[in-house]
């Protein structure tokens, strides 16, 4: 196991030495196996992508030679790693190698302005995935089930339950039917008898207050707060009543002054 891990550092140190280019950060090497993880180049425009940003390059106007002799290193240590390359990241390899090319190649005056920058393609890919990669990472934030939430479940199991009858004595029972006849005989309704009020009578006793009062008295007076609404109506009735036989006489100095009443025979 020992000689293992000696022999994983050693090949470490020999490809800084030899490519002049440090291993990522994020290139995880476990101590007791040769086994890489790769968390943040999920495929070649990943990589690119990286390449990229870590020089602060314009990603509309690629180097590609530089960014090829990167991509190629990382590709040669990698390899050195004994990682099983992906396909598509040899792909990107070639197609890098193929753009350098290109971009070596004399152009000629007269079709430089009609033929299509090689990297135009690639650009255009990068910067599609770059999208995409940002609305992962904007959804991989949103809360997951199992990661931020949890969710809480129960078995329902198949088995009866059993409920035991609770064990009550008879004189519990004695007991708590004679309270419920206790509450019952303090919530028994009760009526209430309203006396009934006659307008005929109401008017008797009017002219029997006006009688004993001594000139006009205010409308208000004549109002028994007690009996309320009804009372109220039943006197204003006796007092039309009275007013259309001409038994009183109204009087009001003005719009909503007070109201006075008295009787026709003491008027004159």
């Amino acid at each position: 196991m020992s000689d293992t891990v000696d022999e994983q550092a050693l090949a470490e140190d020999s490809l800084v030495v030899q490519h002049d280019y440090p291993i990522p950060d994020d290139l995880f090497i476990p101590p007791d196996a040769l086994i890489v993880i790769l968390e943040a180049f999920e495929g070649p425009l990943d990589l690119l992508l990286y390449l990229i940003r870590r020089k602060n390059l314009d990603i509309l106007d690629i180097p590609v030679a530089e960014v090829t002799e990167q991509y190629m290193a990382y590709i040669d240590v990698l390899t050195s790693l004994r990682l099983d390359l992906a396909g598509d990241y040899l792909v990107m390899a070639a197609t890098l190698a193929e753009l350098k090319s290109r971009m070596l190649l004399p152009r000629r005056n007269e079709d430089s302005e009609e033929e299509e920058d090689p990297r135009a393609e690639l650009v255009r890919r990068l910067l599609e995935y770059e999208v995409f990669q940002k609305a992962a990472e904007g959804i991989d934030e949103l809360p997951r089930v199992d990661r931020d939430i949890f969710v809480v479940s129960v078995e329902r199991s198949d088995e009866p339950i059993e409920i035991e009858p609770p064990k009550v004595e008879l004189r519990e029972l004695l007991v708590a039917f004679s309270e419920v006849l206790e509450r019952d005989n303090l919530r028994s309704p009760h009526s209430i008898d309203v006396e009934s009020l006659s307008v005929r009578e109401r008017m008797t006793s009017l002219l029997s207050l006006l009688s004993v009062k001594d000139g006009y008295l205010s409308f208000l007076e004549l109002i028994n707060v007690s009996e309320r609404r009804e009372g109220a109506v039943v006197t204003l009735l006796a007092l039309l009543e009275l007013l259309r036989d001409g038994l009183v006489s109204v009087v009001q100095h003005g719009s909503y002054e007070p109201i006075f009443v008295a009787r026709t025979n003491e008027i004159g």
